[in-house]
């Protein structure tokens, strides 16, 4: 009997062979432990996947790091010894096994039980099979008293409410105070969708193709012709995508395009192109994009998105972007490395990932990236910075320090009405994910002065 959305991901095969959704689930979770990034983990693990079934291991590998705090507190007090004296791998399929249990509807208790302690035995033998299924069970008869207790500290139960590490919920309070921290660590949990973007036509032939094909796609206020597809729609199946009339890109990274406001003749370098959306919006309106990359398997997504949308005036280039080997351009747009903290709903894994280390790395790095930028702007060109990193030391700070060293620069905001009056702080474009809905985004538009 089929049972849930995805037969092979849930009932079908529950109390025999695990089903081979989760075993992929369980490769990517490895895989993360290991470094990779989520979308790669997931990439590798769910090669010979359906769309249904890599779906469902989308659902349930970030879902997981979404509430892996929390998860890691109910476990805590059922394993005897605590999570600590897990292998590792046993603990994160032990997450995976309560998040089935807890929040997966389509999953039958039964299934999200069996399916993990055969994993468990499968990978670890059955003693630890033993202690998964003690542990599973006591949480299926317990479930409504799963909750862990409140800390007392304040901090303490908002990062455990909301399975964001501690040390960033403390720099979040005491830069925006509870309210707005506690409604920045939600939409960090929600499930964000995926918008698309004309190209090549215009947004009401897009929405219609999208409506042809049976989507009902909602458009975004706060990027005018982007729309917002329903969970679950299998991007590469639409028409619309097949034929290379969009491309996917937030709204946040639409508006650092659009801020940038460069005038349409420029040929324009975007020194840290990948995976390319920007280069995309770029070259809609100006003659020519330099999109290049220092990572060849990252450009080859710039590449076959190019080839996808016939976009002749995008050239992909391998190139290090702190050593830029260009003729200076018209305009440069770096979209600097960064820590990616504006972008936690789509990148859960990125949360438990940072440490406080990376700030200071990633600021030394932003800065050699800007001298090096600056270096190949023409004389009244535009360099643009952005960041997808909601903190101060990787945006603000590093803008105010290029100024102090570069006196031939100057912060030039865009003119009035290029983008929303409410996305500007100080003529910088700052996009916050609790006030507007988007990823969060940074960019500073700064003019070189004329020969």
């Amino acid at each position: 009997m089929e049972i849930g959305a995805a037969g092979a991901s849930t009932g079908r095969g529950a109390r025999g062979a695990v089903t081979p959704a989760r075993v992929t689930a369980a490769d990517a979770l490895g895989a993360l432990r290991s470094g990779a990034r989520l979308d790669t983990a997931i990439d590798r693990a769910a090669l010979d996947l359906d769309a249904r079934d890599r779906r469902w291991v989308v659902e349930l590998v970030m879902g997981t790091l979404r509430r892996r705090a929390w998860l890691d507190a109910v476990l805590e007090s059922r394993v005897r010894g605590g999570c600590v004296r897990l292998d590792p791998d046993v603990l994160d399929l032990l997450r995976a096994g309560l998040y089935q249990l807890l929040f997966m509807h389509s999953v039958p208790a039964y299934a999200a039980i069996a399916q993990t302690v055969e994993l468990v035995k499968e990978r670890h033998g059955i003693g630890a099979s033993r202690l998964a299924n003690a542990v599973l069970r006591r949480a299926e008869r317990e479930r409504d008293n799963l909750a862990p207790p409140v800390p007392a500290d304040p901090l303490d139960a908002m990062s455990l409410e909301f399975s964001h590490p501690r040390w960033l919920v403390a720099r979040w309070l005491a830069r925006w105070g509870a309210d707005a921290t506690r409604a920045l660590l939600a939409a960090n949990n929600n499930e964000a969708h995926t918008i698309v973007r004309p190209f090549g036509v215009v947004a009401e032939q897009l929405e219609s193709m999208l409506d042809s094909a049976g989507v009902a796609a909602h458009d975004i206020p706060l990027s005018p012709g982007s729309f917002a597809l329903p969970h679950g729609v299998a991007l590469a199946g639409l028409g619309a995508f097949q034929q290379g009339r969009c491309f996917v890109q937030d709204p946040a990274a639409t508006l650092v395009v659009r801020y940038a406001a460069i005038p349409a003749p420029s040929t324009v370098l975007d020194l840290c192109a990948a995976p390319g959306g920007k280069s995309f919006e770029l070259a809609q309106s100006v003659r020519t994009v330099i999109a290049a990359d220092s990572v060849w398997t990252r450009l080859g997504r710039v590449a076959d998105s190019r080839q996808r949308l016939d976009a002749t005036n995008v050239w992909p280039v391998v190139s290090d972007a702190r050593f830029p080997a260009f003729r200076p351009a018209d305009a440069v747009l770096l979209d600097a490395p960064c820590t990616g903290t504006g972008t936690f709903r789509r990148h859960p894994d990125a949360r438990w990932r940072l440490k406080t280390s990376d700030l200071a790395v990633m600021g030394a790095a932003q800065r050699s990236l800007l001298r090096a930028a600056a270096g190949v702007v023409k004389p009244g060109g535009l360099l643009i910075y952005s960041t997808c990193s909601l903190e101060t030391e990787e945006n603000d700070a590093q803008v105010e320090t290029f100024l102090a060293e570069h006196p031939d620069f100057s912060l030039e905001p865009p003119p009035a009405g290029t983008v929303p009056d409410h996305t500007l702080d100080a003529g910088r474009l700052r996009v916050l994910p609790q006030v507007h809905g988007a990823d969060g985004a940074f960019a500073a538009r700064l003019r070189r002065k004329g020969a």
